[in-house]
């Protein structure tokens, strides 16, 4: 028999996928003894018993009913009595955090009369009122669907009237003023009044949470973080503990290392006098945690005590809400925290030196996400360089945008293309789709654990906050700066998130730290400590080679530096680009064979001189060479400017005649299914032997200089055993004649690009005149999906994602089901027929860190990405192998 509610002393910290992250770690800090008040958690069956039929499970309301007694027995106090009421709070909790994107009801069992019983049991009537009024705006808005505009205007009008901008300069009169106040915009807008009975306000309040996990906020943050749908989420009730009971009591978020550095030390805001969502909110201004020991000596010890045990206990970063209530500590929460890359780097390298975790499981707390942000560039910022303002530095890293003041024209510019700094006071859960579309984020108030540094953080947005003296203007779409420089929507932005500081313009950037040292090797303080040690780790433990797309021989030298075991893709065409584009238009106009020779022969030496430079590069190493791709007419002037330039002229030039003319008689309405790869070698006499040609030659020169070259050649778009031979047999012709006339030994592995689902399903047959495969994963998802990725990515892809056919665009990440089936059908059958076959990929998933992984499995012998993307592969090529050998918790 299911059972639906769980007390916190029932549950422990391997539950989270049925209790929640916040239940499972309520129910573990229970266990270690910790100060947690108490209460239970209404697991996520329940939630998804909810979600799929629209009502909660029958047994569910005396379930509720059961713990809640339980809870009053061992308070000693009845929900919501007239005389000191028990009050509870109501929380989502979900497998994976998501920081604001659901529902928090607080202070329930609050009513009419047992405001008066909380006020005489307190000794504090501001307190009382203050926690009703937070309780009828909080209900009115998430359970009975008042617009919570309408709150903000009455408190607004409030603090007008007042003359002050905090919500704490409002005594007991006027908050006993705004309740009602409240409570009669809850009744114009719904038709009923708000609830007095304090079991059916919690019933309501938990019905709330369980379908906020459909609401739009939380529906785009997992379709952001890949959260699967389905998971649903975990209620909580806890008891009430106040921290906005006076000076002696308050409440803070506090870190057992800085989440947005790694540095060692407690680290967090307090705020005395306060409750919980004051901090997160930011609309007041919290002190550094240090403060608290000032504050409050023994509560500070005593914290700090909990914190030590909590990450010795978890092995980790842990995130902690707690609350002073009239000098006694209570810790409410507590997860694995939400880090910035850099953080994330440092704290798994020195938890791995400290002897708390091994070397594997530093590896596994760090990805190539994360190390691609590292790589990103640094403002390049000069003594001249004069911030327009400083703030809380919460999430690193260097963004230029032009600045906006709401969410949807954030959304409204990136969708055009323009990039932006989103500018609020304090961010709410709403402003999630502007975060998203943002590059960064900038708020007046908050600090590091306000909802804009967390939510930034989290994915990976640079973010300033607590940029006290900006005066935003939301209305007016402007802030004010103290020396009266005002800045409008549209005015460019550089916000730097590392030393969190606001500047007008755009300042120039420069290579980061990691990445300087990546290229270089050397490590030049603790953070490119942690990312050297940990790509080191992973090189010592994959199984995956990972080289690299390279087509000039600085990409070659680069890639190189950053670790690539040589050349998984050499494209030939980017080498026809530019001055040399003459030369192929030359052989496409060539009408005998004559002429396509002296365009040949004019080719081949510069071909030659490439693949020597691209070779010397990488010496000793692999280079993978894929003979001329793409159609021939890509090289060709554009048909319609040609023709208009032909029909503007007084005297037409000849030569734009004959290319129209070749551009009329190669025109293919789909020319990427057409006339290209080896059906372009094959149609073109000569094309083929050129190039195979230019890469022996390069061989021989290299090795004549001493070098150590190892050239293999690609044969494109295969389909049929048939051109793969005749391809081949070609290939081998020419190596054979260079050979002979040079004297020198020449294997070159010939190999083909996999690119359509025909050549994966026959792979067997192919493998038996091929040395190697690489799969093309670009056009091999194309051509299985039979659509084009230009095209859907211009159209419908946003639509797809938004709902919810792809959870990511599969030219991203492998789609495993479908192109990742036909990969490993092909490596399967291709080494059952040609055991010493070697299997690659070459599109750029070769550098995607999911993708990465699902290739391990495959049992691909390297993957090649672009140079910038190779520390990525080489760090998600080592967590890969210990996929299944090591946990870690979720952040």
């Amino acid at each position: 028999m299911t059972t639906y509610v769980r007390f916190f002393t029932e549950g422990s910290r391997d539950q989270a996928a049925l209790l929640g992250g916040k239940g499972a770690g309520l129910a573990e800090m229970t266990r270690l003894g910790l100060p947690v008040p108490p209460g239970f958690t209404v697991t996520t069956d329940a939630c998804r018993a909810y979600l799929r039929t629209g009502a909660e499970p029958p047994e569910l309301a005396a379930e509720i009913g059961r713990a809640l007694a339980g809870v009053e027995r061992a308070m000693g106090r009845t929900l919501g009595a007239a005389d000191d009421p028990l009050l509870v709070s109501v929380r989502s909790g979900a497998r994976f955090s998501m920081p604001g994107m659901m529902e928090t009801i607080l202070d329930i069992g609050l009513n009419d009369a047992s405001v008066t019983g909380l006020a005489k049991a307190s000794g504090q009537e501001r307190f009382a009122w203050d926690s009703y009024r937070r309780l009828v705006q909080m209900f009115g808005h998430t359970v009975m669907g008042v617009d919570a505009d309408l709150f903000e205007e009455a408190i607004a009008d409030h603090r007008a009237r007042r003359g002050t901008r905090d919500d704490h300069d409002l005594d007991a009169a006027e908050l006993a003023g705004l309740t009602e106040e409240f409570k009669e915009i809850i009744r114009r807008e719904t038709g009923e009044d708000f609830p007095q009975d304090p079991a059916g306000q919690l019933a309501r309040a938990v019905r709330a949470v369980f379908g906020s996990w459909n609401g739009e906020r939380a529906r785009v943050y997992r379709r952001r973080e890949h959260i699967p749908d389905d998971l649903g989420t975990a209620v909580n009730v806890q008891v009430m503990v106040f921290g906005n009971l006076g000076a002696d009591s308050g409440t803070g978020v506090a870190f057992t290392r800085d989440p947005a550095t790694g540095e060692p030390g407690l680290y967090g805001d307090y705020l005395r006098d306060a409750q919980g969502e004051d901090v997160v909110s930011g609309v007041r201004d919290t002190v550094p945690l240090t403060e608290l020991k000032r504050i409050d000596p023994r509560v500070y010890v005593e914290l700090g005590d909990h914190l030590r045990t909590l990450e010795n206990h978890y092995r980790d970063l842990c995130d902690v809400e707690f609350t002073v209530e009239r000098g006694r500590l209570w810790i409410l929460q507590t997860r694995v925290g939400k880090r910035t890359a850099e953080a994330a780097f440092r704290i798994a390298h020195d938890l791995r030196a400290e002897g708390t975790i091994t070397a594997d499981e530093a590896l596994t707390r760090v990805d190539g996400a994360e190390l691609t942000r590292l790589m990103f560039p640094r403002f390049a910022t000069t003594r001249a360089d004069v911030p327009l303002a400083h703030g809380v530095p919460a999430s690193p890293g260097a963004a230029v945008g032009v600045a906006v003041f709401d969410s949807a024209e954030a959304v409204r510019r990136a969708a055009a293309g323009e990039p932006t700094v989103l500018v609020r006071r304090e961010t709410a859960p709403d402003d999630l789709p502007g975060m998203i579309a943002a590059q960064a984020v900038l708020t007046s108030r908050g600090g590091k654990t306000s909802h804009a540094a967390v939510v930034a953080r989290g994915m990976g947005r640079v973010c300033v906050c607590g940029a006290e003296a900006l005066a935003v203007d939301v209305d007016r779409r402007c802030f004010t700066t103290p020396g009266g420089v005002v800045v409008h929507e549209g005015d460019t932005l550089s916000v730097d998130g590392t030393a969190g500081t606001v500047h007008l313009g755009a300042l120039p950037l420069t290579t980061s730290e990691v990445g300087r040292a990546l290229e270089s090797g050397t490590a030049a303080g603790p953070l490119t400590e942690a990312v050297l040690g940990a790509l080191a780790h992973a090189d010592a433990v994959r199984r995956l080679e990972v080289r690299a797309n390279a087509d000039t021989p600085e990409d070659a030298a680069r890639a190189r530096a950053l670790g690539a075991q040589g050349i998984g893709l050499c494209r030939t065409e980017h080498m026809f680009l530019g001055e040399r584009r003459e030369l192929v238009e030359q052989l496409i106009l060539a009408r005998d064979d004559s002429a396509r020779e002296r365009a040949l022969a004019a080719l081949l030496p510069l071909q030659r001189a490439d693949f020597t430079g691209i070779l010397a590069a990488m010496d000793g190493l692999p280079v993978t060479i894929r003979l001329i791709d793409p159609p021939l007419h890509e090289f060709l002037p554009d048909r319609t400017e040609l023709a208009v330039r032909l029909a503007r002229a007084a005297h037409p030039d000849p030569h734009d005649r004959a290319l129209l003319d070749a551009v009329e008689r190669m025109h293919e309405q789909n020319p990427m299914l057409g006339l290209r790869g080896v059906r372009l070698g094959l149609a073109v006499p000569g094309l083929t032997a050129m190039q195979v040609r230019a890469v022996a030659e390069a061989v021989v020169q290299r090795r004549r200089d001493g070098g150590r070259p190892r050239a293999e050649i690609m044969i494109p778009l295969v389909g049929t055993v048939e051109e793969l031979r005749l391809a081949r047999s070609e290939a081998e012709r020419v190596l054979a004649e260079v050979a002979a006339d040079t004297g020198e030994r020449l294997d070159c592995p010939i190999g083909t690009m996999i690119e359509l689902p025909r050549a994966a399903l026959t792979a067997g047959r192919l493998a038996g005149a091929a040395d190697f495969f690489s799969f093309g994963t670009n056009d091999l998802t194309q051509t299985t999906w039979g659509l084009s990725r230009d095209d859907a990515e211009a159209s419908f892809f946003p639509l797809y994602l938004e709902k919810g056919v792809f959870s990511v665009s599969p030219f991203e990440t492998i789609d495993e089901e479908g192109v990742g089936r036909l990969v490993e059908l092909a490596v399967e059958a291709g080494r059952a027929a040609n055991p010493r076959l070697e299997t690659g990929v070459c599109g750029e998933h070769g550098g995607d860190p999911a993708s990465v992984h699902f290739f391990h499995r495959a049992g691909l012998d390297y993957v090649s990405c672009s140079p910038f993307r190779i520390p990525a592969a080489r760090l998600e090529a080592g967590r890969a192998a210990l996929d299944g050998t090591e946990t870690s918790e979720s952040r």
